[in-house]
């Protein structure tokens, strides 16, 4: 399996997660932006030379560790992670 290294960061109104993948220099993204105790998931990129790899469920699953571990809800208001939530119906607590 690929090693992938999630990290965040983030304030009061916005934040991304960051996928550094071992052996690449290109890194894939998911952005968010604070409604109150909602995340907007708003953007997930993950470039070609580290696609397929599972990168961006990777990036979905830390913002759902966070809002189960912070208490905040999301809007999916990026593609991806609007399919991520149609697939996982255990996730329908944290949809905003």
């Amino acid at each position: 399996m690929t090693e992938v290294t999630i990290t965040h960061e983030g304030n009061e109104t916005s934040g991304k997660y960051t996928a550094e993948v071992a052996g690449a220099e290109e890194t894939g993204k998911l952005t968010w932006k604070a409604r109150g105790n909602v995340r907007i998931a708003d953007h997930t990129v993950v470039p070609p030379a580290i696609g397929g790899r599972g990168v961006a469920a990777r990036l979905v699953e830390a913002l759902i560790a966070d809002a189960r571990n912070q208490g905040f809800k999301i809007d999916p208001q990026c593609s991806y992670v609007a399919a991520k939530f149609k697939r996982n119906p255990d996730w329908a607590d944290l949809l905003a």
